[in-house]
């Protein structure tokens, strides 16, 4: 259990002042803080990218076709992580908490678990951004330096050249090792007591899910599929690491950026406000391009994302203005890129100076 806490928020405060605002403007348009029909519409078509191409595959067609729809099922893949599966876990996709429970648990199609997602990501990512030895996410075991407070190896100085390779295998991470060993370390720091989770129960849950994904999407084509074992390997690696970029991607533009702050656990033991703390860890890319808010979910708005986790991200366009002016009115930090492209380029310069063995 952390011993990490925040400055309590006063009542004028920036994130009471922010918080009132926003919630008046989703109730002036007339509307409910989940994502309503617009989000339920989303859904199927993210569904229906995922599976339908994972069904096709069982019938005839010339091998390039066999791997297009490979392609487009890692497209539905990291589309249903991003679209359906992170709000319903937020419990912003329905008013519904049992649907959102069902759709939360489509994590198991990305090769996850529900309730290793939900401490990491909920619990621990949302509460301590960016604060080293808290939020795993900044975590990669060593093998990528994504903050100042981590050791720094003499093979980080390539890391902007392999991190982007390595950043593709993260579903395949979750399909072994990484929710094994969480759900362990979970239980011995009391995470999974916090989260009300039986551990035999979460065990059984976690092998299952293992088996019944291996089975389904690997040993099912392989009997079943007119391709020959070796392509349907080729094709499900393919799949999974398109999904794992695109996943990856994301997360890294949002956090591991030259302008946003970062924390160390171990040292410091009081941190400031915890919106304000938001907004120093967090970055949002692209605003403007209809078309990545779309697919990734609204995560190219991660601050009012983590701003507002129970928001869904349907909303993000219109409080994303809020956000900014009254973050202007305290004298806080906004930070975004403009494009996908330049933040991209910022990431990849912050990758080339943590290899440095910078300190900040």
């Amino acid at each position: 259990m952390s011993e990490i806490t925040f400055e309590r928020a006063t009542p004028k405060g920036f994130y009471r002042t922010l918080r009132s605002r926003v919630m008046k403007a989703i109730k002036d348009d007339g509307k409910d803080i989940t994502g309503g029909s617009e989000i339920q519409r989303k859904a199927i078509i993210l569904a229906a990218l995922y599976v339908v191409p994972l069904v096709l595959m069982f019938f005839a067609m010339p091998l390039w076709a066999y791997f297009v729809m490979w392609i487009v099922a890692g497209i539905g893949m990291s589309g249903i992580g991003m679209g359906i599966m992170h709000d319903a876990n937020h419990g912003s996709f329905s008013k519904n908490p049992t649907l959102n429970k069902w759709l939360g648990s489509s994590i198991v199609m990305l090769c996850g678990n529900t309730i290793t997602w939900k401490i990491q990501h909920n619990i621990l990512h949302h509460t301590y951004t960016n604060v080293h030895g808290q939020d795993e996410d900044v975590d990669t075991g060593g093998v990528i330096r994504l903050h100042p407070e981590q050791p720094h190896k003499k093979f980080h100085r390539y890391q902007h050249w392999y991190g982007p390779f390595l950043y593709a295998i993260m579903t395949l991470n979750w399909l072994a090792p990484k929710d094994f060993k969480q759900l362990v370390r979970y239980k011995k720091s009391g995470l999974l007591d916090q989260a009300g989770a039986d551990y035999a129960t979460e065990w059984w849950k976690l092998v299952l899910g293992k088996l019944a994904y291996i089975g389904v999407l690997v040993i099912i084509p392989v009997i079943f599929h007119p391709q020959a074992w070796y392509w349907v390997i080729l094709g499900f690696l393919a799949m999974h690491f398109l999904a794992g970029s695109l996943l990856s991607w994301t997360f890294q533009l949002a956090h591991a950026m030259p302008q946003t702050s970062k924390f160390d656990g171990f040292s410091q033991k009081q941190l400031g406000d915890w919106g304000v703390h938001q907004l120093l860890t967090t970055a949002n890319f692209a605003r403007n391009n209809k078309l990545v808010t779309w697919f990734l979910g609204g995560l190219n708005y991660q601050v009012e994302h983590h701003l507002f986790p129970n928001i869904s991200h349907i909303h993000y366009p219109k409080i994303a203005e809020i956000v900014k002016e009254v973050a202007g009115e305290f004298d806080l930090p906004y930070i975004e890129f403009p494009t996908l492209g330049e933040a991209i380029r910022y990431h990849h310069n912050y990758l080339r100076l943590m290899g440095t063995g910078a300190t900040a």
